[in-house]
């Protein structure tokens, strides 16, 4: 049996580029059928992003200095190459920029039964699709629970901050390695690919890799 190949994700839950470099990133593993095992790796695009979140437009106008047009483009842009990849961007002018570190420190919990992909991909749907606040732990609790994880230990690891330290520790490894922004996607430990690169790109690479691994 073919060894499924190892790739590691580093992404925020709220990154939308993250989202279509995923999925970009399955197309081509299904067209060619190769397996993968999948490790998410976090990063936070607003680690000092208070509770209360901001309004996605002003953020991103303050961030980046983009424009309310700009941005408008922007999401209509996004949303249309989501739908070619299955996936439903539903943006709003309500839409808020919210703290991801208790998602993350769900995902790595997930992550040390082999379940980070259900959990990040249930989080990025609740955040892009049904339009929920990712950063409310009674949502977080509720869409792990509806995968069958136990909501009283979810909601004991998010009071507990039991994997803060875990989580803050990978984040610093992988801005060592000298990736400041995401997706970043590492294949076998050695190959990076940055961005949502596209479904050719990202065949070829695999293709080169299962070439070079016979």
């Amino acid at each position: 049996m073919t060894k499924a190949l190892h790739i590691d994700i580093v992404s925020d839950v709220v990154c939308p580029w993250c989202a279509i470099g995923y999925h970009q990133l399955r197309h081509a593993l299904d067209e060619l059928g190769m397996e993968a095992a999948i490790h998410w790796q976090p990063f936070q695009l607003n680690p000092d992003m208070g509770t209360e979140g901001q309004n996605l437009g002003e953020h991103l106008g303050e961030k980046y200095g983009i424009t309310p047009q700009q941005s408008r483009q922007n999401r209509a842009h996004i949303t249309a190459i989501g739908a070619d990849l299955g996936f439903t961007f539903n943006f709003t002018d309500e839409m808020r920029m919210v703290n991801t570190h208790d998602a993350h420190q769900l995902i790595h919990w997930a992550g040390l039964v082999g379940r980070d992909s259900e959990v990040k991909e249930a989080f990025q749907k609740a955040y892009f699709t049904d339009g929920l606040d990712v950063s409310d732990r009674s949502v977080l609790i509720a869409l792990v629970a509806d995968l069958g994880f136990d909501a009283e230990e979810a909601r004991a690891i998010l009071q507990e901050q039991r994997y803060d330290g875990a989580v803050r520790k990978q984040m610093d490894f992988w801005r060592q390695q000298g990736i400041n922004s995401v997706p970043a996607i590492i294949f076998e430990r050695k190959y990076l690919v940055s961005g949502a690169a596209g479904i050719e790109h990202f065949r070829k690479v695999l293709s080169d890799i299962a070439a070079e691994q016979g």
